[in-house]
């Protein structure tokens, strides 16, 4: 599926707290939580379809998380909306990632 930019379709990092009190893998031991808002500045109305994170720790590796909607829902957003969330991950070192998330309009192509 190829993806387009949609512009107007933001996601702030609100938030990003490590919280080395959270269980986490012995292999990736650094658990960090973070608060994010998806802003629908555009003029279509769209859904949150998924989301996809890169993230590059210090040394150049990388680990790709990506799956369907957004903690558990699929938002609808219509131009103005915005939708907030929070969810953590775990990584090998102090690396948080960035953002995106993969939005479908309501009647358009798939948009990033």
């Amino acid at each position: 599926m190829t993806f387009v930019e949609l512009p107007g379709l933001t996601v702030t990092v609100d938030q990003v707290l490590y919280q080395p009190e959270l269980t986490a893998p012995v292999d990736r031991p650094h658990p960090f939580a973070y608060h994010l808002s998806i802003h629908n500045d555009s003029d279509e109305s769209l859904t949150i379809v998924g989301r996809k994170w890169i993230v590059t720790d210090l040394h150049g590796g990388v680990l790709v998380v990506e799956g369907e909607g957004v903690v558990g829902h699929k938002p609808h957003l219509a131009p103005g909306q915005s939708f907030s969330y929070n969810s953590f991950h775990v990584v090998r070192e102090p690396a948080p990632p960035p953002a995106p998330s993969l939005a479908r309009p309501i009647t358009g192509s798939p948009c990033m």
